[in-house]
């Protein structure tokens, strides 16, 4: 019973509000997990997209020809300050590393075709054979 102009809540009220915040929580947990997870694809797709844009002006300024190593591209910061990092979530970790050639090798980094003459020279990909979080592989964007 309250007494006379008592105000406050009782045991029971403050149980159900917890009970209550507990059952939000324990449904927005893993969907915060997957956020995480597609805020690293979208940082690896915006990279990606940098790196294309350097190579871009790159070959516009050599008047045709893509440099040789994708290291090129940061020489006095011309035209990328830093190879940018690929975020792969749960196949690779972190990496600016490069792997030279036609195809992705699955070993994590950039995957970059330098090789003169092919058709598809100067095209650069996520060097990853696994899936994204929508079911598209990392190597064909």
């Amino acid at each position: 019973m309250k007494r006379q102009g008592a105000s406050g809540f009782t045991l029971v009220e403050l149980m159900i509000v917890v009970a209550i915040i507990g059952t939000l929580s324990a449904v927005a947990a893993p969907k915060f997990g997957s956020l995480l997870s597609k805020a690293h694809e979208g940082a690896s797709k915006g990279s990606l997209g940098m790196i294309r844009s350097a190579l871009l002006i790159y070959y516009a300024d050599m008047e045709g020809q893509y440099p040789g190593l994708l290291g090129a591209l940061t020489v006095n910061a011309k035209y990328l300050p830093a190879l940018p990092e690929v975020e792969v979530p749960k196949y690779h970790g972190n990496s600016t590393a490069v792997h030279y050639g036609l195809a992705a090798s699955d070993a994590g980094g950039w995957s970059y075709n330098n090789t003169a003459g092919d058709q598809n020279q100067g095209t650069v990909l996520v060097n990853c054979t696994h899936k994204d979080s929508k079911g598209t592989i990392w190597a064909t964007y």
